[in-house]
């Protein structure tokens, strides 16, 4: 156990020097929260009401899908994978060490967000911020584990980088957190509901935690555990 802790502190120490990390974990979300901020509530004013939500289902899918993934290839995908197997180190310690520590450097950039976001935009904070923070928790982790899938399944950069963005945009565009989902034909509001994005939206927005909007992210959550386990074993075989 002392061990695992080690390796998630230093895990820790790594990432805050990481430019990547910093990148898409801090700058990007921040820096379209300063812009997209003023603008959605100049043009809707009711934006005010769910500022905070859609800039950190915002901040949240930049962070897991664009973020997590190359940092994973970087280890599964090199000779790092084989210091590993040398040293009798389990293979799911780089895995969980940084799904745990993008996990708090996410929570600590939704946070800055819920501070700054009354202080700025004049923005409605959560009816109930521990109801919002747990439900916050569940939508991370679940965004994290479709970026830990994605970095134990692709090991080329380049086609890691398409496949993320293929998952990106779509969770952006129609999760709701732009414009209502009742705007979009069926067919996109259905892939839409395939996301996590979405449901995260509807889950941390005031009176949206219940268990319709809880039991498809831990669907995804389930099923995504699931193909971890199976790709970390694949990788051993190898």
């Amino acid at each position: 156990m002392s061990a695992f802790l080690y390796g998630v502190a230093l895990q820790w120490k790594l990432d805050i020097r990481s430019k990547s990390l910093l990148i898409t974990c801090y700058v990007v979300p921040l820096l379209f929260f300063a812009v997209m901020g003023g603008m959605f509530t100049s043009i809707n004013p009711q934006a005010k009401y769910t500022l905070i939500q859609s800039m950190t289902v915002l901040g949240v899918s930049t962070g897991a899908l664009i973020g997590l993934p190359p940092s994973l290839v970087e280890i599964y995908g090199s000779d790092i994978k084989k210091v590993y197997k040398a040293n009798g180190v389990p293979l799911y310690l780089g895995m969980v060490s940084m799904f745990l520590s993008a996990f708090i450097h996410l929570l600590i950039m939704c946070a800055i967000i819920c501070i700054i976001a009354p202080i700025a935009f004049d923005a409605t904070l959560p009816a109930s911020l521990p109801l919002y923070f747990s439900s916050l928790a569940v939508f991370i982790a679940v965004s994290l584990s479709i970026g830990s899938v994605l970095g134990l399944w692709v090991k080329n950069q380049a086609k890691l980088t398409m496949i993320s963005q293929v998952i990106f945009l779509p969770s952006i565009m129609l999760s709701g957190i732009m414009f209502s989902t009742s705007l979009l034909p069926r067919f996109f509001e259905i892939v839409g509901k395939i996301l996590p994005a979405t449901w995260g939206y509807q889950l941390i927005v005031d009176e949206g935690f219940y268990f319709g909007n809880l039991w498809p992210l831990l669907a995804i959550l389930l099923g995504a555990v699931i193909l971890c386990v199976f790709l970390l074993r694949r990788l051993k075989s190898e």
